[in-house]
């Protein structure tokens, strides 16, 4: 038999990326703008921050991201209340299809999401230096990360893309919405929703403890199913998923610069700044105070 192959048409590709980050901001946070002949994306993880883009002026939250097209003046600026995280990527990419990103804010979906939170694992991996260096202009590789993170940060991202235009620009259109995976089973859909359940009501009591037990009775979901869920989501016990939340939370209320150390303890439901300290510092590498000085040299310009 004699075959005859096709060559794949790349009618979206990244050349070159320039920047790669995840910020963790004070609510004070203040980016006075600027402007290159590339594309930018901001996203909001957590939070919200008020955006300009060229004459507009935006408020982005949560779930949201907004695409700065090049030679665009752009500026984010923290609301004074909320303290955010963003993932800030620019990267240039000559298509045609990114006409379609001009001006555009949009939501992110649950796929979207975890093609972000794949790029910037692999990014972490990939790239030399830490991804929350604002000042960074000039990327290097790590000589030792694994192969093919490169291609993978940039197929991810290219996927990215090509997902947001399927998803809107079909919408925009008013043609029927097409997605570019499968249909979940229902065995999928029912874990995701479990897990969004558990997590809002893990999310309503960071003030206080929790077992294991104590939340499948309340959830109404066996311990085994409940622990194979987290696992397969989060790489994480949902114990540990627990405390990881009342982390980020703790960061999040120390860069808002509202309460002190013991009141976030004690908010947080600690039975004591100290242990309260040992645990912070068991998951961020770094104790409450270390953590608000490295982010107070960040907004400073004293990375």
């Amino acid at each position: 038999m004699t075959y005859t192959g096709i060559t794949f048409q790349r009618e979206l590709q990244i050349e070159q990326l320039f920047s790669l980050h995840y910020f963790e901001y004070m609510s004070s946070f203040y980016f006075p703008g600027e402007s290159h002949d590339f594309w930018e994306f901001v996203c909001v993880d957590k939070g919200e921050v008020n955006i300009g883009a060229g004459d507009a002026v935006h408020t982005l939250r949560t779930g949201e991201i907004a695409f700065h097209e090049p030679n665009e003046f752009h500026w984010v600026k923290a609301n004074g209340s909320i303290a955010p995280n963003l993932i800030v990527i620019s990267f240039s990419c000559h298509s045609p299809m990114m006409d379609f990103f001009r001006k555009k804010i949009l939501p992110v979906d649950a796929f979207s999401r975890n093609l972000l939170a794949q790029i910037i694992m692999d990014a972490g991996n990939y790239l030399e230096g830490r991804l929350d260096n604002p000042y960074q202009t000039v990327l290097r590789i790590n000589p030792h990360a694994p192969a093919a993170s490169g291609q993978t940060i940039q197929l991810n991202l290219e996927q990215f893309l090509i997902h947001l235009y399927r998803r809107y620009s079909c919408i925009s259109r008013g043609a029927v919405e097409t997605t570019s995976h499968p249909d979940k089973t229902t065995k999928e859909n029912n874990d995701t929703e479990i897990f969004n359940r558990v997590c809002a009501y893990l999310s309503s009591r960071l003030n206080g403890h929790v077992t294991i037990e104590q939340i499948c009775r309340d959830n109404l979901v066996g311990r085994s199913q409940l622990q194979r869920i987290f696992t397969q989501k989060t790489g994480l016990g949902i114990i540990e998923y627990f405390f990881r939340m009342k982390i980020d939370t703790a960061k999040q209320l120390i860069r808002t610069e509202q309460m002190n150390f013991t009141q976030i303890s004690e908010k947080l439901g600690y039975t004591s700044v100290h242990y309260f300290s040992r645990q912070f510092k068991k998951v961020t590498g770094m104790t409450p105070s270390e953590y608000s000085s490295s982010i107070r040299a960040m907004a400073d310009g004293k990375f």
